[in-house]
């Protein structure tokens, strides 16, 4: 990650991802072992006319000695100065970039189910922040470089596995072209005409399935809206939330899904692995689910409120996506959902809804969208996946076949 590429990557997402505007205040949450490219990010901002830039620090090896070591009482109890700095990044209008780089292992010999009682109380804590940034409140974009143990699971057999971990990152991101801002909006004018034609057919259920099991039929929200790479926040920027992106998505009906999927990929979720898990489906409720490996830290997430026992999101991505063709697992859902259709458990987006960022939690959950402290994607896409559009007057028309767009 030589200083070019950096800044070059660093550009490109306070440009065509948050598109800083001038005079706007600027936060990145950055792991302390990237220091290097948090004070590029920061250059970077303040060169194209923030007023104030800074960085909110994350340390996983803190993180998991103070959760093996801190009483539990003292962990869920979330300390009010960090609600309101979270809270001011919408009061003020920031712009906010994550770096989401975990390491999958993180959080290794740490009890699983300590561990879902702390990020259950730290989301309803946050709630407030997180309900705005999913309504567009403000401009936000998650990204990803390299951390040494991150890549180490990536390229376990590399000898320089952050060398080719970011090499991978450079071609998702189109930075490996002589014009990515070019290539990038040649690739949302696409996923915008995806998006287009699912809103003109305007489907009351999509029906998922495959060899690995999964027939599952999926009810959408009344007034329901595809979207794609390209948002718009509340203040009328446009920008983009994740970079990668290959997605277009919407919200289904909180009431409306029955049948039983099966996981394409492994899911990291609070420092654990969940792999080869099943989720079973009753009028949009779980009521069965298992797993191979990470079955605790399934079940905590299941179990964190109502919103988690049911579908916040449905997102179309063909297997023909550069993160797709790669055949690289990931363990990063940045990446891997990028290379799969996927769900998500936990509240659905307010702008999949038409008008949903004007409408109340009530008027949103009278039209199916789902409510909840969290938000989970998982993967479930496949080679052979097919998905049939059902409309309002029974016609079905396929979407997907053989994994891929067909529409």
């Amino acid at each position: 990650m030589d200083t070019k590429s950096i800044k070059q990557f660093a550009k490109l997402i306070l440009k065509f991802g948050v598109n800083l505007q001038n005079g706007q205040c600027f936060e990145l949450s950055c792991p302390v072992t990237e220091y290097k490219v948090a004070r590029i990010f920061i250059d970077t901002a303040y060169e194209m006319g923030a007023k104030y830039a800074r960085v909110r620090w994350n340390d996983e090896k803190v993180d998991a000695s103070t959760y093996l070591n801190a009483d539990e009482k003292t962990l869920t109890n979330v300390p009010k100065w960090f609600v309101l700095s979270k809270n001011e990044l919408v009061e003020k209008n920031f712009c906010y970039v994550a770096i989401a780089a975990d390491d999958p292992y993180a959080f290794k010999g740490v009890p699983e189910d300590k561990i879902a009682r702390i990020a259950k109380a730290r989301s309803k804590a946050l709630k407030k922040f997180s309900d705005t940034v999913m309504a567009n409140g403000i401009r936000w974009c998650v990204v990803s470089v390299p951390t040494l143990q991150w890549a180490k699971t990536v390229f376990p057999n590399s000898k320089k596995p952050e060398k080719d971990l970011w090499q991978e990152i450079v071609k998702t991101m189109r930075l490996d072209c002589d014009n990515p801002e070019q290539k990038w909006q040649e690739h949302v004018d696409n996923l915008i005409r995806h998006a287009s034609r699912l809103n003109d057919f305007n489907f009351e259920f999509l029906h998922f399935k495959n060899s690995l099991g999964t027939d599952l039929k999926i009810g959408l929200a009344e007034n329901h809206v595809w979207l794609s790479a390209l948002e718009k926040a509340k203040d009328g920027v446009d920008f983009i939330a994740n970079m990668p992106t290959e997605e277009v998505f919407t919200a289904p009906h909180r009431l409306k899904a029955d049948g039983k999927l099966y996981s394409a990929m492994p899911l990291v979720y609070n420092g654990n692995i969940i792999d080869k898990f099943s989720l079973t489906f009753k009028e949009g409720k779980i009521v069965d689910y298992s797993a191979e490996k990470g079955y605790s830290t399934l079940k905590g997430l299941i179990e964190t409120d109502s919103g988690t026992l049911r579908l916040g999101e449905v997102a179309l991505i063909g297997k023909n996506s550069p993160i797709a063709k790669s055949g690289i697992l990931f363990y990063n859902t940045l990446f891997d959902e990028n290379a799969s259709c996927h769900l998500a458990i936990g509240k659905a987006y307010p702008t999949t809804i038409k008008n949903g960022s004007s409408l109340s939690t009530t008027e949103l959950k009278d039209l199916g969208a789902n409510d909840s402290v969290e938000h989970v994607d998982f993967m479930i896409g496949t080679d052979d996946l097919t998905v049939t559009g059902i409309t309002k007057n029974g016609e079905k028309i396929p979407v997907f076949t053989d994994g891929d767009w067909v529409i």
